[in-house]
């Protein structure tokens, strides 16, 4: 099988000493029923800008806008517009966000009831949903006066309407760390349970948007401003995939076709799901000169491939790569994984000279380079610094 993965040529592993384990070129992609090839032909892919408010730094770092402030968000204030959201639906976002923050709900919690609210009413504070809902369904959560969540004139205030969705969220046993579709049901009990996940990354655009940047605080934070520590779950349901430092970076000069970042983990260190999604690839990918060659050993630089490798595809279209690993993932084809979920160990498998993982992020769930972005850039927009 012909291999995906990095690989590094002696002159460039001598130009790299932090990183002698990283891989050198992609081959060219070629997704067929079995086997997948990649190649970057050294070309330079445009990068979709993903930070608007994000700035590099002297030193090159990538620096935030904010990780919220503490004023509560104030309901009565002029809000814009956020696609497809008009000024409107975004008050009743913000009335839903200042509900849980006069509750002192974690962060957390506020982007799973805005997500919830696009679901069930698209933010509009709708009365019955007529010849679209046969029940007594009413305001931004569609919650019923016959299950016992209020009268209808409770219900379609938003601010009631909140407070009762929060209520019940609160009880449901570690919610933060649950998948953000996971906790909605518990709450709505819909008859549509996977429906909320896709709303997921507008909800925390969203929460960013009116906060300054509160997806970005630890999952479990109830005041903003301080941005979540490297290692923790965010508020926006990101985490770290492995601890440690950043050996080789995405693109650089001395390897421009290194379409992820090096995280130089020990070998047998856990290799976790850095957001809930599903699993669309997990096996083994490598060869020499052509012909198969095992995952079960280490690789070295002339072993084409990723090794034992996963994809992850998640909300709003994001694609996560796990390469390296030591032995056979944990996860197979098709599983429904959350955040920090266990995928594998770090190991050297595939085009490799040194345990370390390989992580990569890509947009629109395109597998190639052309989708591939700086997993630093992404990582600190999702609230999970990496490093």
């Amino acid at each position: 099988m012909t291999g995906i993965g990095d690989d590094t040529t002696a002159k460039e592993r001598a130009a790299e000493p932090l990183a002698p384990k990283v891989p050198k070129k992609l081959r060219p992609w070629l997704w067929t029923i079995t086997v997948l090839s990649v190649c970057c032909l050294g070309a330079v892919v445009s990068i979709v800008q993903l930070l608007s408010d994000q700035s590099n730094g002297e030193d090159g770092t990538v620096t935030l806008a904010g990780c919220g402030t503490n004023s509560t968000v104030d309901p009565n204030a002029e809000f814009p517009a956020i696609a497809p959201y008009t000024s409107e639906e975004i008050k009743n976002a913000a009335i839903i966000i200042s509900v849980g923050q006069d509750l002192e709900i974690p962060a957390r919690g506020w982007i799973i009831a805005v997500a919830t609210a696009m679901q069930e009413s698209s933010l509009t504070n709708h009365g019955h949903l007529g010849d679209q809902n046969d029940h007594d369904s009413l305001g931004l959560f569609q919650q019923r006066p016959s299950s016992g969540w209020g009268t209808p004139e409770q219900i379609q205030d938003p601010v009631y309407a909140s407070t009762k969705f929060y209520d019940k969220l609160v009880t449901i046993d570690n919610w933060e760390t649950l998948p953000l579709t996971v906790a909605a049901q518990k709450v709505q009990t819909s008859a549509f349970p996977n429906a909320y996940a896709k709303h997921e990354p507008k909800a925390t655009e969203i929460v960013n948007t009116l906060t300054g940047g509160g997806g970005r605080v630890a999952a479990v934070d109830t005041q903003l401003g301080n941005c979540n520590p490297s290692g923790e779950l965010s508020a926006s349901g990101w985490i770290i995939p492995a601890k440690g430092p950043i050996n080789s970076g995405f693109r650089t000069a001395q390897r421009p076709t290194h379409n992820g970042v090096d995280i130089g983990a020990p070998r047998g260190a856990p290799i976790v799901a850095a957001a809930a999604g599903t699993v669309i690839t997990s096996e083994c990918n490598a060869s020499l000169y052509g012909a198969p060659y095992s995952c079960n050993q280490d690789g070295s630089p002339e072993v084409a491939g990723c090794g034992w490798y996963v994809n992850i595809v998640h909300a709003g279209d994001y694609l996560t790569r796990y390469c390296h690993m030591t032995s056979a993932p944990l996860v197979k084809e098709g599983d429904v994984v959350q955040a920090g979920q266990l995928l594998g160990y770090v190991g050297s498998s595939g085009r490799s000279s040194g345990p370390h993982l390989h992580y990569e992020t890509h947009l629109n769930a395109d597998r190639s380079p052309a989708g591939a972005v700086d997993p630093v850039d992404f990582m600190n927009q999702m609230g999970a610094p990496l490093g």
